[in-house]
């Protein structure tokens, strides 16, 4: 059957089937390969979109204004609306729908994208929530396809680090609808839900994939993949002390990485990182915990096997994708 995804939102990948997931990245790499080319899109024309930012952003504002300029869209940037102050997510909803045709939500409840999507009428794109960040992962699956010589299904994928975030979440959910070998690598107390968790292994069940949970840093062996994040999230920042003493043991090193027994594993992080001291929260926590890095070295960081920032400009090509495919012409 043809994929059709206009006037769909973008609210989780549990959303989407694999096929579906399949046509967003092939949509992405051909998108990609156009841009390269220099060959300007049209598919967005007249298309006006509003961006709505809670949090604060780098890849992900810039990459939904640049995806939506080389189509031809229209852009409104919002940060301060009345949403949540003087009028409701749903009212709000209903007058942006009216003069928008998507929406882009970065913030923190996953409750409020799905209202916007509920009530505005047009397709609703998450930029991230508290829960997921859906728009990522399709980054991190088309730089894993471009960097691993292995179809998806054949992928060892292992996320260290704190596995109950909206990374971890989301990249379990990404790994079991393609069929992937996923393991969540981290302390027990920052294990994914145990709900999402036997949800994801019922549709591993269909797709042939494998949901490991793991404490033990062996597991990384035969990992095509390493990925890691932060490992506090926005707005947990008073537990700094707390999650550098249980997650100390799960930094992305060269000795993890040796772990692996793969010379062409890939290293993965959705960014920004704590690698080294160039910012104003990395010096804070050398002066305070001592430590130079965080969750990865910068020796790891800045090696061969990192595709960072392949990573980070996939954002735009699998976010263009995604509004081509949902409000495109």
């Amino acid at each position: 059957m043809p994929v059709n995804l206009k006037g769909r939102s973008f609210i989780t990948l549990k959303d989407f089937t694999p096929q579906e997931i399949r046509y967003m990245l092939d949509l992405s790499h051909d998108l990609k390969a156009k841009k390269r080319a220099g060959i300007k899109g049209g598919a967005l024309e007249g298309k006006n979109i509003c961006l709505i930012f809670e949090k604060t952003s780098t890849r992900t504002r810039t990459a939904f204004e640049v995806a939506a300029f080389d189509e031809g869209a229209n852009v409104t940037f919002l940060t301060n609306s009345q949403m949540g102050k003087k009028e409701s997510a749903e009212d709000t909803a209903k007058v942006l729908g009216r003069y928008y045709d998507g929406i882009e939500f970065r913030g923190f409840l996953q409750e409020t994208v799905e209202t916007l999507a509920r009530h505005s009428g047009v397709p609703v794109w998450n930029g991230l929530t508290d829960l997921y960040h859906p728009t990522q992962i399709l980054a991190d699956f088309l730089t894993v396809e471009e960097h691993v010589a292995k179809p998806l299904n054949k992928v060892k994928f292992v996320y260290a680090g704190d596995a109950r975030n909206n990374m971890g979440n989301s990249l379990m959910i990404g790994a079991a609808k393609m069929g992937m070998h996923f393991v969540a690598l981290a302390p027990k107390s920052l294990w994914p839900d145990e709900a999402l968790v036997a949800e994801m292994r019922e549709i591993a069940r269909e797709t042939g994939a494998l949901i490991e949970l793991s404490d033990d840093t062996e597991a990384v062996k035969g990992a095509d993949v390493i990925y890691t994040d932060v490992w506090v999230s926005m707005g947990e920042e008073h537990l700094f002390e707390e999650r550098i003493k249980i997650l100390k043991d799960y930094q992305v090193n060269m000795d993890l990485v040796k772990k692996t027994e793969n010379p062409d594993m890939i290293f993965m992080h959705c960014l920004p990182a704590f690698h080294d001291l160039n910012t104003a929260v990395g010096l804070e926590i050398k002066e305070k915990f001592g430590l130079e890095a965080m969750e990865v070295t910068d020796e790891v960081f800045r090696s061969r096997h990192s595709v960072v920032f392949d990573e980070a400009e996939n954002r735009m090509h699998t976010i263009k994708a995604v509004m081509v495919a949902t409000i495109g012409h």
